[in-house]
């Protein structure tokens, strides 16, 4: 069975399963291939929105940011890629129905310490729901972990959507949406996965960020 939580492993020396438990009963895991446009939030202005490029071993992945929504998210992914944090790391967990997460670890699941900035606020009340191709932090249990690992998700999660300012009720904050590469993330989550130590769900042939960028404005219009 898969453990569909959402965790961020940096502090940690195993992987645990940390945080809420997705109840998705009523979805048929898989059947789900929405393009990721399909979810854009009509109260976001997206004209001036930046938008970074993932370049992976399975191909790209364009994501449009949302700096009006998460300020303080968007500042600190953009951080990491500006300074190249996330050349070499991998997508380490993926969950078919669920989500891929990445930005922690390079190849043999070692965790990428150096460069590492402190943790930031979660952003997760800021109206953004964890629908399929939207894009948000992983954390500790404590609600004001999230650091360098981010997750896609697959499937519309509203079990991760921000339900209350307790430490069970804060939820994940999606700070952005795939525009272009929805196809890569499919690939990405059907990927066979294997267990390597105390981490499962890890993709057997290994998915690299080789490069991140922010694109120029005019590539996106």
């Amino acid at each position: 069975m898969n453990d569909k939580t959402i965790h961020n492993n940096h502090t940690r020396q195993h992987a645990n399963p940390l945080i809420i438990t997705s109840v998705i009963a009523s979805v048929i895991i898989g059947l789900l291939a929405f393009p990721a446009y399909s979810f854009a939030d009509k109260n976001i202005d997206t004209k001036n929105n930046p938008v970074v490029r993932l370049q992976t071993t399975a191909g790209n992945i364009d994501i449009e940011l949302y700096p009006a929504k998460s300020p303080l998210t968007v500042k600190n992914f953009l951080a990491y890629v500006d300074n190249g944090f996330y050349k070499g790391t991998i997508f380490h967990r993926v969950i078919k129905g669920f989500m891929i997460q990445g930005g922690g670890f390079t190849s043999g699941i070692k965790n990428k310490k150096e460069d590492l900035k402190a943790n930031i606020k979660n952003e997760a009340d800021n109206g953004l729901k964890n629908k399929a191709g939207t894009i948000a932090m992983a954390r500790l249990p404590q609600p004001h972990t999230a650091s360098s690992q981010f997750f896609i998700n697959t499937n519309d999660n509203s079990n991760l959507d921000h339900k209350g300012k307790t430490a069970t009720g804060w939820g994940y904050a999606v700070f952005g949406k795939v525009i272009k590469g929805m196809d890569v993330v499919r690939k990405i989550e059907n990927a066979a996965t294997t267990t390597i130590g105390y981490y499962q769900n890890v993709p057997k042939t290994e998915v690299i960020i080789t490069k991140a960028w922010l694109l120029n404005m005019e590539n996106k219009k």
